[in-house]
């Protein structure tokens, strides 16, 4: 499989990872004007792109550079799926030479996908520290009706 990988994204494949999100229940509300938004607002982006530069797959992370970084939406356009792309996003990730001396990198996965991510030293034994978030209702603008 060829592919290409890209940290900048056109806009026709802006509109391709729109169609991306709206085929997961993590992301299906996700709208244009929003994630041209918050991938305005993402540190570093990581596209697969085949010959056509369409857009296969693509991941984001927000960092400081120093002590913290975390991965968002690990993705995969499904009929590229179960041939290593994912493997791929996360080398280009871990081998980022801006994230390589990052002290800790983390992510939010499914439990089935924990033994993915372990390939490449990622645990979820995090002592007794608790995942805690606040919920905000989104602007219109930026929250499809599904």
């Amino acid at each position: 499989m060829n592919y290409q990988i890209v940290d900048k994204l056109t806009e026709n494949q802006i509109l391709e990872l729109v169609e991306l999100y709206r085929n997961e229940f993590w992301s299906k509300k996700r709208t244009y004007q929003g994630v041209v938004k918050m991938l305005a607002a993402s540190n570093i982006m990581i596209g697969l792109v085949d010959e056509s530069e369409q857009l296969i797959g693509f991941t984001r992370i927000l960092t400081d550079f120093v002590y913290r970084a975390i991965i968002y939406d690990v993705i995969i356009k499904p009929t590229y799926r179960k041939i290593g792309l994912g493997a791929k996003l996360l080398d280009a990730i871990i081998n980022h030479p801006q994230l390589s001396k990052v002290e800790q990198v983390a992510l939010f996965c499914l439990p089935e996908m924990v033994p993915f991510y372990e390939r490449w030293g990622f645990t979820s034994a995090v002592g007794k520290l608790e995942f805690m978030y606040q919920y905000n209702q989104l602007p219109k603008e930026f929250e499809n009706d599904c």
